[in-house]
């Protein structure tokens, strides 16, 4: 039988059958160590062959099949592995919070990066805007006006004000869509007014901590009554970057690819090198330093990109 891995709990998971049934299933042995790379072998949005066994009343994943894409994220035990999210995904959508808890632009920024290199189109959805005040709106403003400028659609929400949900809705229509970022961000409360029937479990901030506290344990996926799929992901505080070619990483930040055509060396990595194109619109403050900052912090964890080599 066919079917599309709809939850995973370690080593079990719940298949949507092609007949719309939903079975428990394992995954066999031989499946589990083809997948090497990450600390799971399996992911929700996969697409797998498995045989049921109905004296025991459980599946058997035979196979898995190709991923379009897929996004990462650190491993909590295994800093040099990464724990795969979800995977064959249409769409997928940050939601960002100014403030408890706060979100850093070099999350969005590596989030951004990962859904470029990984062929995911990405939304950016500012989520709690009712809580926003003249301390903080000065913040929002500035985050929004980065990431305007340079192409990404950026979205305002608020669950209890109800805004822009029609429209959050409308994007996810007939789309298999991730929903991530840090928990406490509301993920669970968006999708519960998007789709009351699924009814997630919400829990509010930690006053002590100003952090969120995990209500989504397994990423999850569920079908919407409008059409489509949407993912509830576990609270993110690392996104992974394992399998980018740090030599390419410039080309996911959409100005500085623009202003890469002006390097003078092909192999431009835009740290030291004379004649650069990227660096000289950062002096021209046409590129936001938060930005370039990223793109270092990223460089820095997986090259030493200090060495001059350039031709």
């Amino acid at each position: 039988m066919k079917g599309l891995v709809i939850k995973t709990t370690g080593t079990l998971c719940k298949v949507l059958s092609d007949e719309n049934l939903i079975f428990d299933c394992k995954i066999k042995g031989k499946t589990r160590l083809q997948k090497i790379d990450f600390t799971n072998p399996i992911a929700v949005g996969d697409y797998v062959d498995f045989q049921f066994n109905k004296k025991n009343n459980i599946g058997f994943i035979e196979h898995i099949h190709k991923r379009k894409n897929y996004i990462i994220r650190k491993s909590v035990n295994l800093s040099h592995r990464s724990q795969l999210i979800a995977s064959n995904i249409d769409l997928a959508l940050l939601i960002i919070t100014i403030d408890n808890p706060v979100t850093s632009l070099n999350f969005i920024d590596r989030f951004l990066v990962q859904s470029a290199a990984y062929g995911i189109e990405s939304k950016l959805v500012f989520n709690k805007i009712d809580l926003i005040n003249k301390s903080t709106n000065n913040k929002l403003e500035f985050y929004q006006k980065i990431y305007k400028e340079i192409g990404y659609e950026v979205i305002s929400s608020s669950v209890p004000q109800k805004k822009n949900i029609k429209k959050i809705k409308n994007l996810l229509k007939n789309k298999v869509t991730v929903l991530t970022g840090h928990s406490g961000v509301g993920k669970s409360s968006l999708v519960n007014l998007i789709e009351p029937k699924l009814d997630l479990k919400t829990k509010t901030i930690s006053n002590y901590h100003k952090q969120g506290v995990h209500t989504t344990t397994y990423a999850e996926m569920y079908p919407l009554s409008f059409g489509g799929f949407i993912i509830d992901t576990p609270g993110i505080k690392g996104l992974g970057l394992i399998d980018i070619d740090m030599n390419q990483l410039s080309k996911y930040f959409p100005e500085m690819l623009l202003h890469s055509q002006h390097c003078k060396f092909k192999n431009c990595i835009h740290v030291n090198e004379p004649y650069c194109g990227v660096l000289n619109a950062l002096n021209k403050k046409e590129i936001v330093q938060s930005r370039y900052d990223s793109y270092l912090s990223m460089l820095d964890k997986n090259t030493n990109y200090r060495k001059n080599n350039y031709k």
